[in-house]
């Protein structure tokens, strides 16, 4: 369960009893850990986790890049909250190998940290 709070902007807060990743520069939460689908994944300044869904993003514009699996349709993402950006998220793959992608989010080692019961 998200609950919603009104600061600066609206920000969603992920329940406490969970492990969750946060903005390394804000502390915004990012996703629960359930939603993590891979830690095999290369940015652009290192490792990346990709997820199943993200809360306190926004979206840029969708453009086509290469990346080191091929042609996709990509939008970096940022953080709502600090403006940073935070990785892509996967709106098209052109090689039906990569399809499993799209709709999906990575997020940069660089710039999550782990918060809550990871002990």
């Amino acid at each position: 369960m998200v609950t919603m709070t009104r600061s600066k902007t609206f920000q969603a807060y992920l329940p406490t009893c969970h492990r969750t990743y946060s903005c390394i520069h804000c502390r915004a939460h990012l996703a629960n850990h359930d939603e993590l689908i891979s830690k095999s994944f290369q940015g652009s300044q290192g490792r990346a986790y990709l997820f199943n869904s993200v809360v306190n993003v926004g979206c840029g514009p969708a453009e086509e890049r290469v990346l080191l699996t091929g042609l996709h349709a990509v939008a970096d993402i940022y953080c709502e909250n600090c403006k940073t950006t935070l990785g892509w998220k996967y709106e098209h793959a052109f090689e039906s190998s990569q399809k499993y992608k799209e709709g999906k989010f990575i997020i940069e080692l660089a710039h999550m940290i782990k918060d809550n019961g990871w002990d």
